[in-house]
C-alpha cells in the first residue's frame, strides 16, 4: 500500500490518501499538480513536508521506473541499446545477463530493430518506447508514466497497454489525457488546483465528471457501459 500523509509541495497539498496496488491513473487540467504528484512518487523530488511511504519504504529507497512524456530530457546515453541497458549496468549485474535482458526486453517491446539506432535519431513514439523499455528492464515495484502515451498511435498503445499489465510492477501510476485509458484503470484521482478532488473507482469518479470533457468519450456515445 502506499500512504500519503499531510503532503505538500510548494502547491500540492494532500492530507491523506491510500493507492492500492494496481493500476493508478491520475487526470485532471494542466497545472493541477498532476506532474509534481508523480515526481514524488517516483522519488525525483522530495515533499516540503509530510510523508509518502511505498510498503513502508520511501520512494527513493523503493525501485522505481519511470517515463516522462519528453524522455530527451531524461536520456543519458547515445545509443538505444546502451540507454536500455543502464539500469541494470548502474546495479553492476554481469556483462552477459545485462545483454540477454537487453535483448529480451526489446524484443517484447518490438523495438530490436531499434538497437543499434541513436536515442537522437528516433522519433517521438519510438524514443518514449526506449524509455518505457530502459523503466521496466530492471522488473521496479513501481512503474511511473507521466503521458507516456501523448505520442503513440491506436495500435502501438494497445500493445504497451498489454505489456505495462503484464510487467509485474506492484504499483503503476500514471497521468494521461486519453479518457479511454483511464476508465482501464483500478482508481482514478482527478486533481484540480493543487488537490485531490476526487478518488476512487474510475465508476464513482467518473460520476462526477459527466458533462465535463473529462467524461470518456465512449461512454458519453454510449458504446460502453457508463456509471
Amino acid at each position: 500500500m502506499i500512504s500519503i500523509e499531510n503532503l505538500i509541495y510548494r502547491k500540492l497539498t494532500i492530507d491523506a490518501l491510500t493507492i492500492k496496488p494496481g493500476i493508478t491513473t491520475i487526470i485532471g487540467p494542466n497545472g493541477s499538480g498532476k506532474t509534481t504528484f508523480l515526481k514524488i512518487c517516483a522519488g525525483i523530488i522530495l515533499p516540503d513536508s509530510g510523508t509518502i511511504l511505498i510498503d513502508d519504504a520511501t520512494p527513493r529507497q523503493t525501485d522505481v521506473g519511470w517515463v516522462n512524456e519528453y524522455p530527451d530530457r531524461n536520456f543519458i546515453f547515445v545509443n538505444v541499446s546502451d540507454e536500455i541497458a543502464s539500469p541494470l549496468r548502474f546495479r553492476h549485474d554481469t556483462c552477459d545477463s545485462v545483454d540477454s535482458a537487453m535483448k529480451s526486453c526489446a524484443e517484447t517491446m518490438g523495438i530490436t530493430h531499434l538497437l543499434k539506432r541513436a536515442v537522437r535519431e528516433l522519433s517521438g513514439g519510438e524514443k518514449i518506447l526506449v524509455s518505457l523499455a530502459a523503466a521496466l528492464i530492471h522488473h521496479p515495484k513501481v512503474l511511473v508514466l507521466d503521458e507516456y502515451d501523448s505520442h503513440l498511435d491506436v495500435h502501438v498503445k494497445e500493445k504497451n497497454e498489454q505489456i505495462i499489465r503484464s510487467s509485474g510492477a506492484k504499483y503503476i501510476i500514471r497521468c494521461t489525457q486519453q479518457m479511454g485509458t483511464a476508465i482501464q484503470s483500478d482508481h482514478v484521482l482527478f486533481f484540480d488546483n493543487g488537490r485531490v478532488r476526487y478518488d476512487g473507482t474510475p465508476d464513482h469518479v467518473f460520476a462526477f465528471l459527466k458533462g465535463t470533457a473529462y467524461y470518456p468519450l465512449l461512454w458519453r456515445c454510449g458504446s460502453s457501459k457508463s456509471p
